[in-house]
Parts: structure tokens; C-alpha cells; sequence
């Protein structure tokens, strides 16, 4: 009996990992892909009330702060998070621009690991001049300090 007990505390403690990964007990307070998908939700929801604000910079605390972030734009791609910045700076913020009322559909958050997910969706940007729209997949980890987009792959829709 004591060598079953043994091989069944080994068998609980090789599993240990695994119950916590599974568990999530992530930055939501909620548990597993549920919590994950809540938080990257919260992510995304936080970028458009930031933008919305007109704060840049808030905007971009969605993005990991790294030379390895990576943006697509059509044929133009931004590589590291001060790039990215500079893009949207040029873009949004210079003299006669204006950053307009931004909406997002999320389509799909799909949990692919612990510490990765993947989100569909489709964006309007409301503007003076017109409303720009399209769709793009983002590719997000999550980190110590929470989920951060790592990929963005935007896709104007012609006007």
C-alpha cells in the first residue's frame, strides 16, 4: 500500500503543472480560456477607449514594447514597438489629422495556449472626411504584466 501511495503522489505532483496551467488563475480573476479570452477582450477594450480619448499612448500600452513587435499595414510593415508608435503618430496625431471615434467587432478570441491568443475582428474609424474601415487578426502573449498584442495584422477595405 505505502509503494501505491508513492507512485500515486508521483503521479499528483507530475500533474501539478498541467492543473494550474489549466486553471488560468491569470490577471482576470477568472479561470482558464475564459479568463484569458476575458482579459484579451479587456486588452482590445481598453485601446478603443484610449483612442477614443485621443491618448496615443495609452493606446499603445496594448503592444508589447519590444524590437520584435510586429505591425502589417497593407504592404508596409512596422517592426518594434517605437516604430509602430511613430506610424500611428505620423498618421493620427500630426498637425491636420485627427484619430476620429474608433469601433471594433471582435469576431473571434480563440485561446491557443496558457499564454497566447489569437483575435479576429473588423474596425471602423470614424472621421471627419470619411470612415475608414477594415478587418485584421492580432497575435497576443501574455506576459508578467499582462496580455500584449505581439502581432498586427491590419487590412484596410477599399472605399
Amino acid at each position: 500500500m505505502e509503494r501505491s501511495n508513492g507512485s500515486r503522489l508521483r503521479r499528483v505532483a507530475a500533474l501539478a503543472p498541467l492543473l494550474l496551467v489549466t486553471a488560468g488563475c491569470g490577471p482576470s480573476g477568472r479561470s482558464g480560456a475564459a479568463g484569458a479570452e476575458a482579459a484579451v477582450r479587456g486588452v482590445l477594450e481598453a485601446q478603443r477607449l484610449d483612442w477614443n480619448r485621443g491618448d496615443l499612448d495609452g493606446f499603445m500600452e496594448g503592444y508589447w514594447k519590444s524590437d520584435s513587435l510586429a505591425f502589417y499595414s497593407g504592404e508596409n510593415v512596422s517592426r518594434g514597438w517605437e516604430a509602430t508608435r511613430a506610424r500611428y503618430m505620423k498618421r493620427y496625431k500630426s498637425e491636420g489629422h485627427e484619430m476620429g471615434t474608433l469601433e471594433f467587432d471582435l469576431r473571434e478570441v480563440a485561446v491557443n495556449a496558457p499564454d497566447r491568443a489569437t483575435v479576429h475582428g473588423a474596425w471602423r474609424l470614424s472621421l471627419e472626411e470619411g470612415s475608414p474601415h477594415g478587418t485584421f487578426t492580432l497575435q497576443l502573449r501574455r506576459f508578467a504584466e499582462g496580455w500584449k498584442i505581439v502581432e498586427d495584422r491590419t487590412v484596410s477595405a477599399a472605399q
